[in-house]
C-alpha cells in the first residue's frame, strides 16, 4: 500500500536536505528517485556477480548470465509476453530507433506512418528520417481538453499507412489514450502498431496484447537505474528483422564474408549488455509488483486529483490536458499568467507582451523553495506549437509523493501572487 504520505522512506535521495529543508521532487516523468532495494541489487551484483554474459563456461559468467536472463523474464511477467519476446535497449528511443532502422527500412516512397501530435521527440524524429526518402509523416491531432481526436486518426489511417506509432500517456497533457481501442482500430487496416509506453508501464497495470506488435519503455521512469530500456516485440517479427547493431554477443557463426546471426532477442543486443541496468530494472519491477500497480495508479490519481483542485482556486494558472482524473496520468503541465503593472502599462500602449511567465522563471521560483518541477517543451515542441506555446513548467508523481508536497506546490505556486 502507500500511505497518504508516499513510501518516501524507502528512497535514500530524501534523506537529503537543501537549506534545511526537505526535497519536494515532482519531476517523475523525466526520471524518477530509486529505492534501497534497487540500489543494493546493483551494488549484490558488482560485488558478487560481476562477469561478462553468455560467453564463458566459469561459475561465475554462469550466475552473471541467470541473473540477466532472470531479469528478462521479470520483464516478460511483468507485462505479459514471452521471455525470447524482449529485447534489453538504452532506453525507449533507442527502442524506437532500432524499429526506425529495422523495419522503417523495408517502407518505400509513398508509404505512410501515422503518429499523434502529442508526441515525444523519440517517437517523432526516428520516423521523421524517412521522409527524406518519400515516406509520408501523418499526425492525429487533439481537441481542445487533450483528448486523442479519434475521428481524425481514422481519417489518416489509410491503406498506404504501415506503421501506426502512438504515445499510450502523452507526457504533458498526461492524456490517456484508448490504446486498446486504437489497437483493433489499426489492425483493422493491417499496420504494423507501436506503443510508446514510457509514461504507462511504470504508472499502471499493462500487459501486452494481440494487436500490439511492439512496445517500448525506459527503466529509468519506473524506479530502476538509467541506461536500460526495454522493445517488446513479437518473436516472428523480431525473428524476420534485421538487426540494429553488429558486433559481438548477436553472432551464431562468422566467416570472412558471412555471417549467421543469433535468434531474437539475442540478435538486437550487440556488444556487452548492460547486466547492471537489467538487474536494477528487475528489482524495481519487483518492488513495484509488491505494492501493486493498481494501487501505484490509485495513489497518483489521488494527488493528481488534489492538485488539479488547488490549481483551480489559483486564478494565475492555467494548466493543461483533461480535467478528469481518470483521463490522465500524475502529469501536471502548467503556465502562471503574467499580470503585473508592468504588462498592463506596456498592453495599455499596444505593446504586445507574453501572456505567461516563462517557465524556467517559474521553476525557478518553486526551486527556492525546494519544489522541483520541470520547464520548457519537455521534448515535444509540435504539441508546444499545436498549443501556441513556448514551453510550459510541468510537475509530475510517483510512488514516493505524498499529499504533502501537493501542498507544498499549491502553497509555493501561491505565493508568486504576493511576489508581484
Amino acid at each position: 500500500m502507500i500511505s497518504a504520505h508516499g513510501r518516501k522512506k524507502d528512497f535514500p535521495i530524501f534523506r537529503k536536505k537543501i537549506d534545511g529543508k526537505d526535497i519536494v521532487y515532482l519531476d517523475s516523468t523525466a526520471t524518477t528517485q530509486k529505492p534501497k532495494k534497487v540500489i543494493d541489487a546493483i551494488v549484490a551484483y558488482y560485488e558478487g556477480a560481476n562477469a561478462n554474459v553468455h560467453r564463458s563456461v566459469y561459475k561465475l559468467a554462469d550466475e552473471a548470465t541467470e541473473l540477466y536472463e532472470d531479469s528478462r523474464a521479470n520483464v516478460a511477467n511483468f507485462i505479459g509476453s514471452k521471455q525470447n519476446e524482449i529485447v534489453f535497449t538504452r532506453n525507449t528511443t533507442e527502442s524506437l530507433n532500432l524499429l526506425s532502422f529495422t523495419i522503417g527500412e523495408s517502407l518505400r516512397k509513398g508509404d505512410r506512418i501515422l503518429i499523434t501530435s502529442m508526441e515525444h521527440h523519440s517517437n517523432i524524429l526516428p520516423w521523421m528520417r524517412l521522409e527524406e526518402r518519400g515516406v509520408r509523416l501523418d499526425y492525429a491531432g487533439f481537441d481542445d481538453e487533450g483528448h486523442l481526436n479519434i475521428e481524425d486518426l481514422k481519417s489518416k489511417l489509410v491503406k498506404e499507412t504501415k506503421i501506426v506509432s502512438i504515445t499510450h500517456q502523452s507526457n504533458v497533457l498526461g492524456t490517456i489514450n484508448p490504446i486498446e481501442d486504437i489497437a483493433k482500430i489499426v489492425k483493422e487496416n493491417g499496420s504494423t502498431f507501436i506503443v510508446d509506453a514510457a509514461q504507462s508501464v511504470p504508472h499502471m497495470p499493462f500487459r501486452v496484447r494481440e494487436e500490439y506488435d511492439f512496445v517500448a519503455f525506459s527503466g529509468h521512469k519506473m524506479l530502476g537505474p538509467m541506461g536500460i530500456g526495454v522493445l517488446y516485440g513479437k518473436y516472428d517479427l523480431l525473428d524476420s528483422m534485421p538487426p540494429f547493431n553488429r558486433g559481438g554477443e548477436m553472432i551464431k557463426d562468422v566467416d570472412f564474408h558471412k555471417v549467421i546471426f543469433e535468434d531474437p532477442p539475442v540478435k538486437f543486443e550487440a556488444g556487452t549488455p548492460n547486466v547492471e541496468g537489467a538487474v536494477g530494472l528487475s528489482a524495481a519491477i519487483d518492488y513495484l509488483k509488491e505494492i501493486g500497480m493498481d494501487e501505484v495508479r490509485r495513489h497518483e490519481k489521488r494527488l493528481t486529483s488534489m492538485t488539479l483542485k488547488g490549481l483551480d482556486d489559483l486564478k494565475s494558472v492555467k494548466y493543461y490536458g483533461p480535467r478528469d482524473p481518470d483521463q490522465r496520468g500524475g502529469v501536471i503541465a502548467f503556465n502562471v499568467k503574467d499580470v503585473s503593472n508592468v504588462k498592463r502599462k506596456l498592453e495599455g500602449r499596444n505593446i504586445k507582451v507574453d501572456h505567461f511567465y516563462h517557465s524556467h522563471d517559474i521553476a525557478t521560483f518553486l526551486d527556492e523553495r525546494n519544489v522541483y518541477v520541470r520547464s520548457g517543451h519537455h521534448c515535444a515542441e509540435p504539441l508546444m506549437r499545436t498549443l501556441g506555446l513556448s514551453g510550459t513548467a510541468r510537475a509530475s508523481y510517483y510512488v514516493y509523493n505524498g499529499e504533502e508536497d501537493v501542498e507544498a506546490f499549491i502553497r509555493s505556486l501561491g505565493e508568486i501572487d504576493v511576489q508581484r
